[in-house]
């Protein structure tokens, strides 16, 4: 048959980089030349840290893409900062019916291999949830097992806890307490609470 792939929707671009680490142009000629239009070529420029919601581009473009569309990234680690990420938007975008083209590794979801590909990606991301939930589980188990805590560790030991009560009742204020035991005010505050 030979036929293309016909296009149902609009080819939506999408580059990212870290501040400081690298420009968008080069992201940006090559999808220019993969057929996008400037005007729909969303990007950010942002730290390593940081979560979706500090990537205003990204946000724009999940607000503008609809059913069919396609979007088109440099390489496939454009769509997220880490590997669970990535493969999260992955299956985000599938789950909505919209395409995903990396340029870099020649993945296409429009097509059955790229489709293929991406499902393997988006079982990765939901295999990869559930282990760290497994090993959250197994990690607070076998801590409760040997008698450890399995909360948040104390801010003071009981020690420090008990200074701290005796520096209020002679008369020191709250940030000298806290200052004397490196801690926070407000846990300063909360021990003094529990020990009232």
């Amino acid at each position: 048959m030979g036929m293309a792939t016909t296009v149902k929707g609009q080819v939506i671009g999408y580059a990212r980089v870290s501040t400081g680490h690298q420009s968008l142009d080069a992201q940006k000629d090559a999808l220019l030349n993969a057929g996008v239009e400037a005007e729909r070529i969303y990007s950010d420029k942002l730290s390593g840290s940081g979560k979706r919601s500090e990537r205003p581009g990204f946000m724009a473009l999940l607000d503008y893409v609809r059913d069919g569309d396609t979007i088109i990234v440099a390489g496939i680690d454009r769509l997220g900062r880490d590997a669970a990420e990535v493969m999260l938007t992955i299956k985000e975008l599938r789950d909505k019916d919209i395409h995903i083209r990396s340029l870099r590794e020649g993945i296409d979801t429009s097509n059955a291999t790229g489709r293929m590909i991406a499902g393997v990606l988006a079982s990765l991301a939901e295999l990869e949830l559930e282990l760290q939930r497994e090993r959250k589980a197994a990690s607070r188990a076998a801590r409760k097992a040997r008698g450890l805590p399995t909360g948040r560790p104390k801010a003071l030991t009981n020690q420090q806890a008990a200074l701290v009560k005796r520096m209020r009742e002679a008369g020191e204020p709250v940030p000298v307490i806290a200052e004397a035991v490196n801690a926070s005010r407000a846990t300063i505050y909360r021990v003094l609470k529990e020990s009232a």
